[in-house]
């Protein structure tokens, strides 16, 4: 009898036995083989075994400028749409400073300061009365939209933010994903909507940079089933799903924000978030090959880029020049653990960048909040590290006099 035969025959003798016996049948849907009780996913907390080298960075190597926070955000929405200049201010500065002398922030950049009045007062409280650690960005004012002048009203309101202090212009994902062309209802804006075109313009007259954020993670425009690797945190926040209504995809907003960027290459855009599409840094890397007009920031994709450290770091290797520090940080009030603004954030980004650790949290939560997996360093050269940390933003900024590299 040979090898197959023996199988063959095994097997055909389990199935017997299994018939015979039947008293083997699946375990109740309540628990798990071995009759453990089943445990929800959201309970599991999976402690690693693996030992390796854990590196605490409390400080970063060179003074920090973090060119992606939310100081400030809107009194009054609807839809993610600003109905009036008011702001929220979500933190004292004096108490942001004492966190930023420890752990190396030089400066903080304020992308949503907001428009008109709101503007004006943002600026008074943190830009003027702590000159060189806080820098405020405008924000376009969508109430108007419908006004035939329109264009030309929110190409002179961006003017007038400049005068007023502003270092730059902030686009949320507002446009492309919420606004819609009577406001709050209706068909959804397009980026590149004709109607903006004097805006970016301006901008580019005045060399103010625009921080564009005009997409989400991939895994947030498909179902939310078995097989999303975000089904955690789109089942706790089930409104942050662009799936299966009039939403366009993320190639397709993507494409059209490429169509403005090409449309004004004198105009400097900061894709913000790795460009919106962390997950292919392929594709990145075409469009920043493609538009010399074009950077990038980190902000809140460590978790990506992290788990994919030998392409992450020939990214960085690559495009050391036109990428900025940036954590997405928002003090106080929030409840996006990868984004409060805290020490725990900004030492898992130095941790990142500044060594080579492997397999360590991207964000100081039980349960990682965006998926489930961990990130491992990159361990940049000083050189990259200057430019990302301090000396990209500098040059976005237009700063006049560079801050000290020293620590």
């Amino acid at each position: 009898m040979n090898r197959r035969q023996m199988l063959r025959r095994a097997g055909a003798g389990l199935i017997v036995g299994t018939i015979a016996r039947g008293a083997t049948a699946a375990p109740p849907k309540d628990t798990e083989p071995g009759n453990l009780p089943r445990l929800a996913l959201s309970d599991y907390e999976p402690k690693s075994m693996l030992q390796v080298r854990e590196t605490r960075v409390e400080r970063s190597r060179y003074p920090v400028i973090d060119f992606h926070t939310h100081i400030t955000v809107s009194a009054h929405e609807v839809n993610g749409v600003a109905l009036a200049a008011e702001r929220r201010y979500l933190s004292d500065p004096g108490e942001l400073i004492v966190v930023m002398d420890r752990k190396n922030i030089r400066a903080m950049v304020n992308l949503t300061g907001g428009f008109d009045a709101g503007l004006v007062e943002t600026i008074r409280r943190y830009d003027k009365a702590h000159p060189d650690r806080f820098y405020s960005l405008t924000e376009p004012c969508y109430s108007r939209l419908l006004e035939p002048g329109y264009p030309q009203i929110q190409a002179e309101a961006i003017e007038q933010a400049h005068r007023n202090g502003a270092r730059g212009l902030k686009i949320l994902k507002t446009l492309g994903l919420y606004l819609r062309d009577n406001v709050t209802s209706g068909k959804l804006v397009k980026i590149d909507d004709p109607r903006f075109d004097p805006m970016w313009e301006i901008c580019g007259h005045l060399q103010m940079p625009v921080a564009i954020h005009i997409s989400d993670p991939v895994a947030f425009f498909l179902p939310t089933d078995r097989f999303n690797e975000r089904y955690e945190e789109l089942s706790n926040h089930p409104d942050w799903s662009f799936h299966d209504r009039d939403f366009p995809s993320n190639a397709e907003l993507i494409e059209a924000r490429n169509r403005v960027i090409a449309r004004h290459p004198k105009t400097h855009f900061i894709a913000l978030h790795v460009g919106n599409f962390a997950e292919n840094l392929g594709n990145v890397s075409e469009n920043l090959d493609r538009f010399p007009n074009m950077s990038v920031d980190i902000a809140a994709r460590i978790g990506e880029l992290g788990r994919q450290p030998r392409t992450a770091r020939a990214f960085f290797d690559k495009y050391q020049d036109r990428i900025l520090f940036g954590t997405d940080a928002t003090p106080h009030g929030h409840e996006l653990p990868q984004q409060l603004f805290n020490d725990q954030l900004y030492e898992i980004y130095f941790r990142f960048l500044e060594t080579s650790d492997e397999y360590f949290d991207y964000a100081p939560a039980k349960v990682p909040p965006q998926g489930r997996w961990r990130i491992y360093g990159i361990d940049l050269p000083d050189q990259i590290l200057r430019k990302v940390y301090l000396e990209n933003a500098e040059g976005e900024l237009r700063l006049s006099v560079a801050i000290s590299t020293t620590h």
